[in-house]
């Protein structure tokens, strides 16, 4: 992957686990093949404390040079990372930034209110991108954007240059795709759009499977 993306774009490695020691193992190789970052998910299954996660981050970033970013999605790991335990975090010199999936604008607020302007905020929602962005966030690191990217890339730009009504416009373009990207579970919808569209990327591996003939229509 770093070999075939060249300098065209930053590769960051999903290094995360719910086991520290796999995770630091993880984020050691990824260090030594040379990508640019590491994307360090919550700690699912085990339901950490707030002092767990950040002694599980904590103890990451230190056993690497790689710039680390922050991943929450308690929809999938059950356990939120809180707004004081990443404010905390931010104060780690690698610890660069989180990629906020909650959907709770009031903790992003929170976060972005209270850390340092090097440490970067991204949407992990592409339906939430554009009010992150509204509240002082960054980007995202997102799903449509294996379909949609130019556009995506129009609303930020748009909005960074002040085009705000553009932004929107582009926002609520895309708000249909989005949607039904995410009608049942990641990465089955956007697997199965990007094999409509010509690229042939498989099928999902079990457990999960491909979409019914109702929900492949809709998408």
């Amino acid at each position: 992957m770093k070999s075939a993306v060249g300098e065209r774009g930053a590769v960051i490695a999903g290094t995360g686990s719910n086991s520290t020691a796999e995770a630091i193992e993880a984020t050691r190789e990824a260090e030594r093949i040379g990508v640019d970052a590491c994307l360090l998910v919550v700690p699912y299954y085990n339901k950490p404390t707030q002092d767990g996660l950040y002694q599980h981050f904590k103890a990451i970033a230190q056993s690497t040079d790689l710039p680390c970013i922050l991943y929450n999605v308690p929809s999938r790991t059950v356990t939120n990372l809180s707004a004081e335990t990443v404010i905390k975090l931010s104060q780690i010199d690698n610890i660069i930034g989180v990629k906020e999936a909650s959907g709770n604008l009031d903790q992003i607020s929170q976060i972005i209110s209270n850390t340092g302007e090097d440490f970067l905020v991204w949407s992990g929602n592409d339906g939430d991108t554009l009010p992150i962005l509204a509240l002082g966030g960054y980007g995202v690191i997102s799903v449509a954007s294996n379909l949609v990217g130019s556009q995506i890339r129009e609303m930020i730009d748009s909005f960074i240059s002040g085009k705000t009504d553009k932004a929107a416009e582009i926002h609520r373009h895309l708000l249909p795709l989005i949607n039904a990207l995410f009608i049942v579970s990641n990465p089955i919808p956007v697997k199965y759009a990007v094999n409509y569209v010509g690229f042939n990327v498989g099928k999902p591996r079990l457990p999960l499977t491909e979409p019914d003939e109702k929900t492949a229509a809709f998408i």
